[in-house]
């Protein structure tokens, strides 16, 4: 199967390239036609995992994705007809806060649904390889909301997008490859703020993007049940999933997202289900309410995400936003799964997640020079705070006093004081365990900020199934705090549908 499929890829690029030669030698879609990495075949691991699932290499493919968690997930096609995860992939970064796009430039990702076709495919892009989300789509262009060029790509550089490293986004574009090569038209992408469990709707519940969230969980519930992508339309601004004409409607609904809804059901079968889920998610959010089950708070000064899994190769790395990938154990990746580039900066800001999201352990700092100490030792939880006040309390120390001291009068012997002062700590190994909650709040000042762009990539990257990854990154170097390195992606003129007639 696997050499099958080497065979069929080599004889499709030949053919494309003579194809565009015989349209008039178009020097850009020749370039199109031989991109090493666009047209990377599946790793072998990945097609052994699929038949082993019993699916085809070119049946349909699903993709959702998750902020919080800091996941993607790829679905695909079985033989029985339903969609089975095939992969998870931590994502290395996105930006913004939990919560849909509303304009150009407010840094946030994307949620929601969208439709991924050919065309949305960028083989030539400045981030490796990427494709668009389609934001805006009519319900978001129903509200005003503005916003363009929102990827998912490689580089681990996010502004506005999911980032993932290159070696994943490889992977990730091979599997949409082979489905379009397989006759699907689209396939969806289903952008979510968290995994729509009751627990976390109860975590969220005082969020101003309840609502919002609410009604994108049930197209989330839909596919839960049916393990099938729902059908989206949209009406009167909102989402509608799964719906079909009435029984006495003599023609399909049409739905326009600023109108009013048109005659339309729910099948019976998805109905039924969907409404058994709902009642058990409600049932489990009151008791968890009841509970007390403590309210996230709003977070401030964070910019984004990052799966622990990268975040623990950084110095200083921190999730962020993201739980530290509570869903994907570190023995899952013992390596990133891809190189990390150095120009990469984790999330910035104090950490305001109610479960205290993971941690790496801070780069140590440049030790200070010797100066005297005062005697009283502080609490370990002070430690930066009694530093400070010691050192200006040196500053202001006389010689009687300090001569006082150093005979024993007035004060603790200077051994005390020496015993006093802390010893440097060893950054620490992140490990499986989940870490204390005091463990994962970092005892240095925040990173500097990288506002370096990101730089020329290599010709071509391994998978990463097949390659053993780069170590931790160098430290960022100094800029602007306010500041996050990355840009748009840049989309080709000359779109990934121009090759592949299976997509019209």
């Amino acid at each position: 199967m696997i050499c099958r499929s080497l065979v069929r890829a080599l004889l499709t690029s030949a053919a494309l390239a003579a194809g565009v030669l015989l349209a008039g030698c178009n020097s850009d879609e020749i370039s199109l036609a031989n991109n090493a990495k666009a047209n990377q075949p599946v790793p072998p691991k990945l097609l052994a995992e699929m038949v082993a699932k019993d699916m085809d290499l070119q049946s349909p493919i699903l993709v959702r994705l998750f902020k919080q968690e800091a996941v993607l997930e790829v679905w695909k096609q079985d033989r029985s007809g339903r969609f089975a995860l095939l992969k998870t992939y931590p994502i290395c970064r996105w930006s913004g806060d939990l919560g849909p796009k509303v304009r150009e430039g407010d840094r946030q990702a994307p949620e929601g649904f969208y439709s991924i076709t050919p065309g949305q495919m960028n083989p030539q892009s400045a981030y490796y390889l990427s494709f668009n989300t389609g934001y805006p789509n009519a319900y978001d262009r129903s509200l005003g909301h503005t916003g363009s060029e929102l990827m998912v790509h490689g580089d681990c550089s996010s502004r506005g997008c999911y980032a993932m490293t290159d070696e994943q986004i490889a992977e990730i574009y091979s599997l949409g490859r082979e489905s379009f090569f397989g006759g699907q038209k689209s396939f969806q992408f289903q952008a979510y703020p968290f995994r729509m469990t009751a627990l976390n709707m109860a975590k969220h519940r005082n969020n101003p993007n309840m609502a919002f969230w609410k009604m994108i969980k049930e197209g989330y519930d839909h596919f839960e049940v049916t393990r099938q992508e729902p059908k989206v339309d949209f009406c009167e601004k909102k989402y509608v999933f799964d719906a079909v004409k009435a029984p006495d409607a003599k023609r399909e609904p049409v739905f326009e997202a600023s109108a009013k809804c048109p005659a339309y059901v729910i099948p019976d079968e998805v109905a039924e289900g969907v409404r058994e889920k709902e009642e058990a998610d409600q049932a489990e959010f009151a008791k968890l309410v009841a509970h007390g089950t403590p309210v996230a708070r709003i977070n401030t000064g964070i910019d984004g995400g990052m799966h622990r899994v990268f975040a623990a190769k950084l110095p200083g790395g921190n999730t962020g936003l993201s739980e530290g990938g509570s869903g994907l154990a570190l023995l899952t990746f013992d390596k990133p799964p891809g190189t990390i580039p150095p120009n990469v900066n984790p999330p910035r800001g104090p950490v305001t997640s109610p479960d205290e999201p993971f941690v790496a352990s801070p780069a140590p700092a440049a030790s200070p020079a010797p100066v005297t100490r005062v005697a009283a030792a502080a609490p370990a939880a002070q430690n930066t705070q009694s530093q400070n006040t010691q050192s200006q309390s040196t500053q202001s120390e006389g010689f009687f006093s300090s001569l006082a001291r150093k005979v024993g009068l007035g004060g603790t012997a200077d051994t005390t004081a020496t015993a006093s002062q802390p010893a440097p700590a060893k950054p620490k190994v992140a490990d499986a365990k989940p870490p204390r909650p005091e463990a994962s709040i970092p005892k240095t000042s925040a990173p500097k900020a990288d506002t370096k762009q990101a730089a020329a990539h290599p010709p071509l990257k391994p998978t990463a199934t097949d390659t053993a990854t780069a170590t931790s990154a160098p430290a960022p170097a100094p800029a602007a705090p306010s500041l996050v390195a990355g840009s748009q992606p840049i989309v080709s003129a000359n779109s990934f549908e121009s090759r592949f007639s299976a997509a019209k």
